[in-house]
């Protein structure tokens, strides 16, 4: 069995989730390493989120240049959505994954989070990037201020970029349960998704209401699902299709997993979806 991690930097939570993993045989530095993308070569930045916030219409425009599918109020709000999801997967998820394997990690900074130019083969590739540097914080201070920093975050994605609560929260919510996600086919379900909504619950905001970590079982699997009360309206988009946590199919989900019997029209939830 692996050894839980002895690293005296990392805080309490990270301390458990190092314990969880360590029963179940997982080592969480490689666990961790693992989910870590390898970083991209540097990339050109149309502009921060900083000059997002403060002038939401640089966002709508870019979508607008970069998208000709995304004509129409309903298409410029769905890859808006998307984009945002992208940001708290893109940008959220690595510096917690980090926070867990290091004890310390840079906070999300608006000046230092770019937006890149649109991938002109798929749609799906990775836009928001946070450039390296910044001061490394421990958990206390991580969880309180990216709390509070995605509560400040809100009410521009919410009223001048019209995406949903629910598609922001529980996309905040995946970034800040990354860690978790990283095993969800790979530890003790039931202690796997208490400590993952503990940890949510710790965050001043409100994404620990708007993702539900439940026991699951895939086939003969037994696993842990971060189910979402929000869709992020990916569907809607043409290289689209429904992520295996879709809020559309959460109700015909949950009955599903009730009985046991695996359903296969949302799909099968990977990490990072």
């Amino acid at each position: 069995m692996a050894e839980p991690d002895r690293n005296p930097a990392v805080g309490p939570w990270a301390r458990e989730y190092s314990l969880l993993l360590s029963q179940s045989g997982l080592d969480g530095e490689s666990v961790v390493n693992e989910a870590l993308q390898a970083s991209a070569d540097a990339r050109p930045g149309l502009f921060s989120l900083a000059q997002c916030l403060e002038q939401p219409s640089l966002l709508a425009r870019q979508v607008a240049t970069d998208y000709p599918d995304s004509a129409g109020p309903r298409a410029l709000r769905a890859f808006l959505s998307v984009l945002q999801q992208d940001l708290a997967l893109s940008v959220i998820a690595p510096l917690t994954l980090r926070l867990f394997r290091d004890g310390q990690t840079p906070l999300p900074d608006a000046n230092r989070i770019f937006l890149a130019p649109a991938n002109k083969q798929t749609q799906a590739a990775s836009r928001w990037f946070q450039v390296p540097g910044g001061d490394q914080v421990d958990e206390e201070t991580f969880v309180r201020s990216a709390g509070e920093m995605t509560v400040e975050w809100y009410p521009v994605f919410r009223r001048q970029l019209g995406v949903s609560p629910g598609a922001y929260w529980s996309s905040m919510g995946l970034g800040l349960g990354a860690p978790f996600s990283a095993v969800w086919n790979r530890a003790e379900p039931q202690a796997l998704c208490q400590l993952a909504q503990g940890w949510l619950e710790q965050f001043q905001n409100d994404a620990h209401h708007f993702i539900d970590w439940i026991p699951a079982v895939f086939g003969k699997q037994a696993a842990a699902l971060p189910q979402r009360k929000g869709c992020c309206l990916k569907y809607l988009l043409p290289e689209g299709g429904y992520c295996g946590t879709c809020g559309v199919h959460r109700k015909e989900r949950l009955a599903a997993l009730m009985s046991q019997e695996r359903t296969t029209t949302p799909g099968q939830w990977q990490p990072g979806r």
